[in-house]
């Protein structure tokens, strides 16, 4: 099983999630944003936090139309499995991956803190907690604040497509979502970074499920 972790300037959690796909057991391969192609054989892709192109314009705006987004998006219109954690998130929403944007935070201030979430949505994600435990990961943006209109939130919660809500809302996001997924649930976007809760010498383990139960699941697909 293969994963590919795109790689933009102003990148800075590319390695973090490279690193917890290998925990997981994914053999992993850095994709730079101006190649046209991901390797053969990528069964999920990664798109990192950071702050690509330095969050010039809007954050994720100028990254979601790198060369190589063309590719990402036809991985996942083929129903390939896609991950974008905070930056990431920001530039499946500008791709139109995933519906809504990030804003600013309400407090327009960074946030950088470990924060309690609980789960839901069913996916491939998500099921190696169970829908309702609560968790804990960590945070750091300054727009990650989930907007979207009342009909699309509506329809959100409706099929099951918010991920994770935020405990305690630290940013203002819309009925407390931190992540949403697509509609085949294979797209995961979310603020929390569950690459930086995947050791222990970090201190907190919850984001090493996310990937432990990813890579059992592509296994058995």
């Amino acid at each position: 099983m293969k994963a590919a972790v795109i790689v933009f300037p102003g990148s800075n959690c590319d390695r973090d999630m490279a690193v917890a796909f290998e925990k997981a057991g994914l053999q992993v391969e850095m994709v730079w944003h101006k190649d046209t192609a991901l390797p053969q054989g990528v069964d999920i892709v990664g798109i990192p936090g950071g702050f690509s192109f330095g969050d010039y314009l809007r954050c994720g705006a100028i990254a979601a139309n790198a060369p190589i987004i063309a590719s990402v998006k036809a991985h996942a219109d083929r129903g390939g499995y896609v991950l974008g954690v905070c930056n990431g998130f920001q530039v499946l929403t500008e791709t139109g991956l995933l519906p809504g944007a990030l804003l600013r935070n309400a407090g327009l201030k960074y946030i950088c803190r470990t924060v309690g979430l609980k789960v839901e949505g069913a996916s491939v994600y998500t099921e190696g907690y169970g829908a309702g435990t609560e968790i804990a990961l960590p945070i750091a943006h300054h727009d990650g604040n989930y907007f979207a209109d009342d009909a699309t939130l509506d329809r959100l919660e409706g099929e099951g497509r918010v991920a994770f809500r935020y405990t305690d809302n630290p940013n203002g996001a819309a009925r407390d979502i931190a992540g949403i997924l697509s509609d085949n649930r294979r797209v995961l976007g979310m603020m929390p970074h569950p690459e930086r809760a995947s050791e222990a010498a970090h201190g907190n383990e919850d984001g090493a499920r996310l990937f432990a139960h990813l890579t059992q699941a592509l296994a058995t697909a």
